[in-house]
């Protein structure tokens, strides 16, 4: 059943989510829309990759909706939610070291082709779409274990979109990359919101998000404390506080 949701291809709706006597989120609420890359930024420890793991179905909050294309699927498994359009890279990198660039992105174009209309494509040709939408041609035939850091967080991506989700996740992609790999990087997140891709983004890279967003929402201790366009969020007294370091008469980065 189609529930409220508005446009949004992604909404999660007043999301509390406790560890004990921790609150981890505080009715938590935001909207991603097709078409845009929307950040999530905020401190360690604000509660981003708890958000990320209640919206992919990791963790089921205490209360609170996640809705995927107006669907509620608060209660839906992992798995489903991937079938469904939702699909996630990780802080942390998750990848087969053992195999190449190709066969770690074609393991995902195989798990995706029984649930996806996509006529005769193969795994193959999925996986070497992918492999061309993200710049890795050189690097196709290499073991991931042999990458550096900031081609092998592009396979993480590359693998994420073999799964044609219609939501990504991206949990600090910019980690590890150097000034030429994140502009690169930009460029992409902005030609697949192009594309029509609704892309949430968690990024300590200020400079990155301000390049890539169309909208900013903030975490801090669990909570949400500003939300809008990112010039207006980033000038904020409170951001300024809580994310970027600074007091209300400092400067902003």
């Amino acid at each position: 059943m189609k529930a409220a949701g508005g446009d949004a291809a992604l909404s999660v709706e007043g999301v509390h989510l406790r560890y004990g006597g921790l609150a981890a989120l505080s009715g938590v609420a935001l909207e991603v829309r097709a078409g845009q890359v929307s950040g999530l930024i905020g401190p360690n420890g604000a509660g981003k990759t708890s958000l990320f793991d209640v919206v992919t179905g990791l963790t089921r909050p205490n209360s609170g909706r996640v809705l995927l294309g107006g669907h509620d699927v608060t209660r839906k498994s992992p798995t489903r939610r991937a079938r469904l359009g939702l699909a996630r890279t990780f802080q942390r990198l998750e990848l087969f070291g053992s195999l190449t660039v190709r066969e770690n992105i074609q393991v995902a174009a195989e798990a995706a082709l029984p649930f996806w209309h996509i006529g005769a494509r193969s795994a193959e040709a999925l996986a070497d779409s992918q492999i061309e939408r993200t710049g890795l041609e050189q690097v196709a035939n290499a073991r991931v274990d042999t990458l550096p850091t900031g081609s092998a967080r592009l396979v993480e991506v590359a693998r994420a979109l073999a799964t044609l989700p219609t939501v990504l996740l991206l949990d600090e992609p910019a980690s590890g990359l150097d000034p030429g790999e994140t502009a690169e990087l930009a460029e992409l997140l902005v030609r697949l919101a192009k594309e029509g891709l609704a892309v949430l983004l968690v990024e300590h890279d200020v400079d990155l998000v301000m390049r890539t967003c169309s909208t900013l929402t903030v975490l801090d201790r669990g909570r949400v404390i500003a939300n809008g366009a990112p010039p207006e969020v980033r000038d904020l007294p409170i951001v300024q506080e809580a994310y970027l370091g600074t007091t209300s008469g400092g400067s902003t980065p």
